[in-house]
Order: structure tokens, then sequence, then C-alpha cells
């Protein structure tokens, strides 16, 4: 069974925006820049058309990866999400010790960016997040070793 793909409507919006114009307009512009290179003519010493194949593999790879997301994606209901332990969509609010609260969102790792308060549902935070509720505190195995979070609030 596929492994489903945790967005939140707008990133959902956002990959299939990228998916219609990488299937459109830039497909389109990579097919120009492969029919230009062929009537260069001579194919085995023609960088332009070298580049563009390889552009164009990229493009594919692009493609396929976010019709695999966007067919697995589940969309993460914030409104309905619980209020009384963590899941995917939840706003938590934790503390380790000695250091001010912080807020972060859990979403899925498409759309991952700590430095926006997301963090992915499959980090090693998000995993010992899950499922836990306000007042509890996590242990959690960082790259510095060992941290504890203490769950203040879950939105």
């Amino acid at each position: 069974m596929p492994e489903p793909t945790y967005l939140t409507a707008e990133g959902f919006a956002k990959l299939k925006a990228e998916l219609e114009d990488l299937k459109g307009p830039k497909r389109d512009e990579l097919a120009a820049r492969l029919r230009d290179a062929i009537q260069m003519g001579d194919l085995s010493e023609n960088a332009d058309y070298h580049k563009a194949k390889e552009d164009q593999g990229f493009l594919e790879g692009r493609i396929q990866e976010l019709e695999y997301s966007l067919s697995n994606a589940v969309i993460i209901n914030e409104a309905a999400s619980k209020k009384d332990e963590v899941a995917v969509g939840s706003h938590v609010t934790i503390q380790e010790i000695g250091f001010e609260p912080e807020m972060y969102q859990l979403v899925g790792s498409r759309e991952s960016d700590p430095r926006k308060g997301r963090i992915s549902n499959e980090s090693p935070i998000g995993r010992a997040l899950l499922n836990r509720r306000v007042g509890e505190e996590v242990n959690v195995e960082t790259p510095n070793g060992v941290t504890r979070f203490k769950i203040l609030r879950i939105e």
C-alpha cells in the first residue's frame, strides 16, 4: 500500500499548480529547446541537445513525483484535528527545559519548514509528539543528544 502524503489544503494547491506548470508551459518550452537543438545537426557533440535531454529527464521525474504525491495525498483538516492529543495538523506548543516555549504545526514531510514553525510528522520531534497529550514530557533523540520537551498546549 502506498505511503500517504500528508498535505495542508494550501500545500496540495501549490503542488497541483506546480504540476500543471510543469506539464504545460515548462514541458512545451523544453520540447522547443529539443527541436532547436536537433535542427543544429550532429547530436553526438551537441551540448544544447544533451543539456535539454538531461533537463527533460529531471522534468519528467519531478512530474512523476508530484503525480504520486498528489494521488496519495491525505488533506490535513486543521479544523477537525484533535485538541486533546497531537496529530498531523495540530499546532503544538512545546518547551525545552531552560528555553522559551516554541509553537510548531505538525505537517507532512513535503511541507516541513522548521524555520516557519512547520515540522514533519516523520522528523524525530514530530514522531515523538504524535499521539501525546498536554502535560506529557517526551524525550527526543536529536543529533545533539537526547532532548526533553514538555507539551504545553495543543491547538
